[in-house]
């Protein structure tokens, strides 16, 4: 006899899409990171040319993961996650046959658009599990996402160099199609269908002119972070400009893309993004730099750098697991940032010669701030944020971690300019030492933090008065 599903709780079947839609990118992430040496050796490019792999994802993402986000508080997330979930079965197939890095780079463009749903819609049907049942906590369910993703990416490494001992560097992207395959199965059949109403009239539901004016200023910002030099000061000086200029609009627009006026009051939510940021280029420089310089530099294998990484995300996954469901928000963050802080510091003091336990020491230190972020930062997203722009905030969540992504790809470039040495990997050291004491600095004088609540009143009206969730 099968089990009777209970109305009043949360929807567990939603869980399966969320959580998968939800690793995609840091799945991708984690396996990059091992493979761009091999990608770079492939196509003779060095580290300087190869960060264009890690940027141009992150420079999509960047992009989409607000846009999205906003057409699923006004659409629903079904269709959104279905289109985007192709999309990642594309830059997979066209990633198995790349003939150069150009065409890499597209996959990994279409890769970073594909990936733009699956946190944005996660997000949306937390809030609306919690309207539609009256949860006063999603404690469990972001707890699930977190300690997801941690394990996701606690495999990532290694399964990315195993990929590549079996297949080549081309496996590590031939895994979205089975990827993107399962996703589609488990959206269709578990994700709810968007009332007709929120259907039509799209200029008067979506701030086109507003998205119109967002992307170009992202792109020309993260254009200049993906090769800074002073010969492209025309691109930080288009970015002042556009931004300018969209910022204008937003003030004015009836359905504004990013409502500046309630984004600009809410301080919080700001310095949130700015942490974010900040704890991501720390994050983003020890996946990616300090793992070339595993390979260039200590000279171990694509595996065992994979292998070395393995504590990060083991450690992060067992502290996301822990520490979870605790409303000490402020002081998970308190301690991520002095642990990253701590890490950096101690990679001043590794080498060529440095034995691989110390190495996988430091790891373990990194791994018990990124548990923490992920946790810590996602709930202040939650209770911060208007409930009506649940979806758009999140992407900007997202994006503010790309764009710490894109910090740290553009430092490892400038640090690592022909090879991952170890002279390199001490100035990339002073450099997130600087980052990690700013994001610490932040967080002790940020007094909101002490008002998150883990348990606030879920929101009487629905996440968007254009659309409903059905069953």
């Amino acid at each position: 006899m099968s089990k009777v599903r209970n109305p009043n709780a949360f929807d567990r079947r939603l869980l399966a899409p969320m959580m998968l839609g939800s690793i995609l990118n840091p799945i991708n992430s984690s396996i990059l990171a091992v493979s761009l040496v091999p990608i770079g050796a492939a196509f003779g490019a060095p580290p300087s040319q190869t960060a264009w792999l890690v940027g141009s994802l992150y420079l999509a993402t960047a992009i989409g993961q607000p846009v999205v986000g906003r057409l699923v508080d006004i659409y629903g997330p079904r269709r959104l996650f279905l289109t985007a979930t192709v999309l990642v079965g594309l830059a997979g197939v066209i990633g198995m046959v790349a003939p150069n890095l150009g065409t890499l780079v597209l996959a990994r463009v279409l890769l970073g658009l594909g990936t733009c749903a699956g946190y944005p819609a996660a997000m949306y049907l937390i809030r609306s599990e919690a309207r539609r049942t009256g949860m006063t906590s999603p404690a469990g369910v972001l707890t699930a996402l977190a300690v997801t993703t941690q394990t996701i990416t606690v495999i990532g490494p290694a399964l990315g160099g195993l990929l590549i001992s079996v297949g080549g560097w081309r496996a590590t992207l031939a895994v979205n199609v089975p990827l993107a395959l399962a996703g589609l199965l488990l959206g269709a059949r578990y994700l709810p269908r968007t009332a007709r109403g929120a259907t039509g009239r799209i200029r008067e539901l979506v701030d086109l002119p507003g998205i119109g004016l967002f992307a170009p200023t992202l792109i020309a910002l993260l254009l200049f972070l993906l090769a800074p030099h002073g010969n492209r000061w025309y691109l930080p000086v288009a970015a002042v400009v556009l931004g300018t200029l969209f910022v204008l609009w937003e003030l004015r627009a009836a359905n504004p893309f990013i409502d500046v006026r309630v984004l600009g009051g809410n301080l919080p939510l700001i310095r949130t993004y700015v942490r974010q940021v900040l704890a991501a280029i720390v994050g983003y420089a020890f996946l990616y730099g300090v793992t070339q310089w595993l390979q260039d530099g200590r000279g171990l294998s694509a595996a065992e750098a994979g292998l070395v990484q393995l504590p990060v995300f083991g450690t992060a996954m067992l502290v996301s697991s822990l520490t979870g469901r605790s409303p000490r928000i402020r002081g998970k963050l308190l301690v991520a940032s002095a642990g990253q802080l701590v890490a950096s510091v101690l990679l001043l003091l590794v080498g060529p010669s440095t034995p691989v336990v110390m190495l996988l020491g430091v790891m373990v230190v990194l791994g018990v701030p990124q548990g923490l972020n992920s946790l810590a930062l996602q709930n202040s997203l939650y209770h911060q944020a208007d409930p009506a722009r649940i979806g758009s905030s999140a992407g900007l969540l997202r994006t503010s971690m790309y764009l710490g992504a894109m910090f740290a790809s553009a430092a490892t470039g400038a640090f690592f300019p022909h090879q991952a040495d170890t002279p390199g990997l001490r100035h990339l050291s002073w450099f997130l030492i600087a980052v990690a004491a700013a994001y610490l600095a932040i967080t002790l004088v940020d007094r909101s933090l002490v008002l998150v609540r883990r348990t606030p009143k879920p929101p009487a009206t629905p996440v968007t008065e254009h659309a409903t969730a059905e069953g």
